[in-house]
């Protein structure tokens, strides 16, 4: 394949999804990690895309307080979502009480959690909602925040923040917009991320799930450092850097095994106590 049709594929990856990962572009095209280097710094040159750790991302993307639609975000990274959440419902035990916050892969986490029974659910999400509100399961409870519905069809605000003051749930999932070192987890909605840190508050183990594409994005605000993080879900696309630089800090790292990609969970789940 010449280095012209090797671009074009990377770049319209990039205008689908939003970004791509260089292991991403090595396992699609079957060439080099220097080869992918290259391609993305000639697009970078000619100014249609934009260098990032560990991969590209779309040229002038959006600013921090830039928040996706629900089905923008359901459409990317399906493979990697619903692998995480596989391994994030598996922390999940029978007659457990858990929150799940708005996200797409909170809604793959929800599909995952639908055979386990005697469930207490909260969630703020609209599509969890849809997805496990179901009259005949008697064993399973799902209690709905309110609020207001954000553009990733979260409720939110204070009618929200007031239903989870007295809550106490065993374990939540917390979907994020981005993660780093620098900047823990983070959201583009100041009044979602503040909805997140009640649900937290609420908690008695946060489980943060997150693709690896999410790494080194930044929204407008911190939810909670990563130090403040029990568990954290991911898949095996961060290259070794990465996940030193979050397995050093988090109480513990679990990667999910994507398809036939390289590489081995960092750890089993296993049900809390």
């Amino acid at each position: 394949m010449l280095a012209r049709q090797r671009q074009e594929r990377i770049l319209d990856h990039v205008r689908r999804t939003g970004g791509i990962r260089v292991g991403e572009i090595v396992d699609m095209l079957g060439v080099s990690e220097m080869t992918v280097r290259r391609d993305i710094a000639a697009l970078a040159d000619r100014g249609l895309v934009a260098r990032v750790h560990g991969g590209a991302t779309l040229a002038g993307a959006p600013h921090s307080s830039h928040e996706p639609s629900f089905t923008t975000k359901s459409t990317a990274q399906h493979a990697e979502k619903a692998a995480i959440a596989a391994v994030a419902a598996g922390l999940v035990g029978q007659g457990a009480s858990v929150a799940l916050s708005g996200g797409s892969t909170t809604l793959e986490v929800a599909r995952a959690l639908r055979d386990v029974r005697d469930l207490t659910v909260v969630t703020n999400s609209l599509p969890v909602v849809t997805e496990l509100h179901d009259p005949a399961r008697r064993d399973r409870t799902l209690v709905v925040t309110g609020g207001t519905p954000t553009p990733s069809d979260a409720l939110v605000g204070p009618v929200t923040t007031a239903a989870l003051r007295d809550l106490h749930v065993d374990l939540l999932v917390l979907g994020v917009h981005g993660f780093g070192p620098r900047t823990g987890c983070t959201s583009p909605n100041m009044v979602e991320a503040a909805t997140d840190q009640a649900l937290v508050a609420a908690a008695g183990q946060t489980v943060v799930v997150a693709d690896s594409t999410k790494y080194g994005l930044v929204g407008l605000m911190t939810i909670l450092r990563l130090e403040d993080v029990d568990v954290f879900v991911t898949d095996d696309g961060l290259d070794a850097d990465e996940r030193d630089a979050v397995g050093s800090v988090v109480g513990r790292l679990l990667l999910a095994a994507v398809g036939d990609r390289a590489g081995a969970p960092a750890g089993e789940p296993e049900p809390p106590a």
